[in-house]
């Protein structure tokens, strides 16, 4: 077959953020597919289709990837952050696994970006220093009772926990519930970054602790931040310096 698929992560939100090896498979592909806004960041040029789709077409938008490949394009498949967290990279292979015999013989590769969570990270200094788990909230794939055990696990535990997807317009009370819960393990006093477009013209960070957190704090561009026992905050002039440290006590 001479197409080829790749599943690109395109980093946070700024062109900056995106990896060279990601800018040059888009500079060579006939075929761009994904989530409308994710597709609407790749710049338009000649020999070039965009087909954006909406979120929730995730298996219909792989396996018309995987067909144009099979013809002979040259797809990327995109994704904000890291194609490889809660993003295309399983969907795509998804799709492979359960369609067309054929598409296992094409040309497929992952090609990483800066996800999310660590690009929030890094703003806000380094939470996620020491051990850390990562929770999508949204119960579109998974019942709400499985996060709860999750969730109530990795506080157990004593994770700095990094959460995707904390609420929407249409799950306004899942990450209240998430709140409270972890504010009955974790108790009110747990530090907890709202680090919302990360990398973008509207970026804002927010640190307070889950006694002062509230669902109004997130919304589906934003990444929350819970950190362990152990995570400190640094104050200082202008943003405060928020950290785990690498040793545990």
């Amino acid at each position: 077959m001479s197409g080829w698929l790749t599943i690109a992560g395109l980093g946070p939100g700024a062109e900056s953020m995106m990896t060279p090896e990601v800018s040059a498979a888009l500079a060579e592909a006939t075929d761009v597919v994904g989530y409308l806004p994710y597709v609407e960041r790749v710049a338009p040029r000649p020999g070039l289709v965009r087909h954006g789709s909406d979120n929730r077409e995730e298996i219909r938008r792989a396996e018309h990837a995987l067909q144009m490949a099979a013809d002979g394009h040259r797809v990327v498949v995109v994704s904000s952050g890291d194609p490889g967290v809660f993003a295309m990279a399983s969907a795509v292979f998804e799709a492979l696994e359960s369609g067309d015999p054929d598409w296992k013989h094409l040309d497929i590769s992952v090609l990483p970006g800066i996800s999310a969570m660590l690009a929030a990270s890094a703003r806000a200094g380094a939470p996620l220093g020491h051990d850390f788990c990562c929770i999508n909230l949204s119960d579109n794939l998974k019942p709400w009772l499985l996060i709860e055990k999750r969730l109530c696990l990795a506080a157990e535990a004593d994770f700095a926990m990094a959460f995707y997807n904390p609420r929407s317009r249409a799950r306004p009370d899942g990450f209240a519930e998430a709140l409270s819960l972890l504010r009955e393990v974790c108790g009110p006093d747990r530090l907890i970054l709202f680090a919302r477009a990360v990398s973008t013209d509207e970026e804002s960070l927010r640190v307070t602790t889950l006694g002062e957190a509230t669902p109004e704090m997130a919304d589906m561009r934003t990444l929350v931040i819970v950190g362990s026992s152990q995570t400190r905050l640094i104050k200082r002039e202008g943003q405060p310096l928020l950290y785990t440290p690498r040793s545990a006590s």
